[in-house]
């Protein structure tokens, strides 16, 4: 089977850390690997943003296509919008050229679900999409975040006429039912993945050493792409209220589009008295974090709105407790009171005060450790990547038995639909 994997507005191969680059590159990237493993003939698309080929082996079975879609250079996701027609169009104009064509296309988030929408009506193929995260749910999960209406208009277009809907976790599952209208018949709950073979436990004197820290003074770990969403400002607030104040707060993530968050993160810090303790590491490779997660004794996910919670599965692989919100796919991934905590109140002072109990307890801290190492083997991607691999078979049996008939009203708006059909004729 041949698969066009769609992501459009950030490539796999970008360097984790970025304001567009975190879990769901990793996951592209690792999924499609697991499936060019399994035999699987895999094409992963996304827009040209720089001087690189238009084609690269990453694999064998496994290519990344870079297509090209407004200006050969990054540009603010926001603006990708209006390059999508032109995405959709050449995209299609490489499709024609390829020998057998695709069996199956797999979008990762809206905008990729826009063209891929286009591409599997114009092809008659089954499209299987992942949104990763809900313009309707970042609205109602933070005060303040305003996703636009045409996001979550195309978001409805999209789950409607998908062939099939994953969903990282079952309160993502219900949220897509509720706020989307998503028909659960189409959706298969199927968890993201993560690498057991680099993320495990590692030496956490020579960790430290690494990153020169003290060997001894606690160390907290916050991981991500630095944004409000993120809730990296409750933590931050949360150190400050600890009863401990040797504490080191390691904050990895944020390239220079993060500069004024980080500026803002800073001053607060300085504020509160603890600008000393809170050392922000920027973005790291994804093969180094490993280290950060050994050198810690808790990871903290103070989020406002997970839909998966990718850095606590990570952390928990690496031995290292989470203290999370609860939210989303959080619920489903940290177990409270055996792996980690969960807090319901998006606030500092029951981070701290749970913050405090681990970082006063070595002996919890170990019993959580090692509850959590077991916890993980679900996320093994040899078991994901043949999970998808029956949505796939899945989705392909929905196709031929009820194949969908382009209808008015799609959505996608008049203008932007002949721009990314003309190339046919249409």
């Amino acid at each position: 089977m041949r698969i066009a994997q769609v992501s459009a507005h950030t490539s796999p191969l970008a360097p984790l850390g970025g304001r567009e680059t975190g879990g769901m590159n990793v996951y592209v990237l690792e999924l499609s690997r697991e499936l060019a493993r399994l035999g699987y003939e895999v094409d992963i698309f996304t827009r040209r943003d720089g001087e690189l080929p238009r084609v690269e082996q990453v694999a064998p079975n496994l290519r990344l296509v870079r297509i090209d879609a407004g200006p050969a250079t990054p540009i603010e996701k926001e603006e990708i919008v209006e390059s999508l027609p032109e995405f959709a169009r050449n995209m299609r104009q490489f499709v024609t050229q390829q020998p057998g064509g695709y069996d199956l296309i797999h979008s990762h988030y809206w905008q990729s679900g826009w063209a891929g929408t286009i591409l599997a009506r114009e092809f008659d193929l089954p499209h299987v999409v992942m949104f990763h995260t809900l313009g309707e749910v970042k609205n109602r999960a933070r005060f303040g975040e305003e996703e636009p209406k045409l996001r979550i208009r195309h978001e409805r277009t999209i789950a409607r006429r998908a062939t099939a809907i994953v969903t990282a976790s079952d309160h993502e599952r219900l949220l897509l039912e509720r706020y989307y209208g998503a028909d659960p018949a189409k959706m298969h709950t199927v968890p993201c993945g993560i690498d057991l073979d680099l993320f495990q436990p590692r030496d956490r004197a020579a960790a430290r050493t690494k990153l020169g820290l003290d060997p001894e003074a606690p160390v907290l770990l916050w991981v991500g792409r630095l944004e409000k969403l993120k809730g990296v400002e409750i933590l931050v607030d949360a150190v400050a209220q600890l009863e401990r104040r040797d504490v080191t707060l390691l904050i990895v993530g944020g390239d220079a589009r993060a500069r004024e968050l980080k500026a803002e993160l800073q001053a607060q810090a300085a504020a509160a008295g603890i600008a000393a303790n809170v050392r922000f590491e920027g973005a790291v490779t994804h093969d180094s974090l490993p280290d950060y997660y050994s050198a810690a004794d808790v990871c903290v996910v103070p989020s406002y709105y997970e839909s998966f919670g990718l850095v606590a599965v990570e952390s928990m692989a690496c031995g290292t407790p989470v203290v999370a919100s609860r939210v989303g796919g959080l619920v489903s991934t940290v177990t409270d009171g055996v792996t980690g905590y969960l807090i319901p109140w998006r606030c500092p002072e029951p981070f701290a005060e749970k913050l405090d109990v681990l970082l006063g307890n070595p002996e919890l801290r170990a019993n959580f450790s090692r509850a959590a190492q077991r916890s993980v083997e679900r996320f093994r991607w040899s078991t994901v990547g043949l999970r998808i691999a029956d949505v796939y078979d899945a989705a392909r049996e929905r196709h031929r038995s009820a194949r969908e008939v382009p209808e008015e009203g799609s959505g996608f708006g008049k203008e932007a639909w002949e721009a990314a059909i003309l190339a046919s004729g249409r």
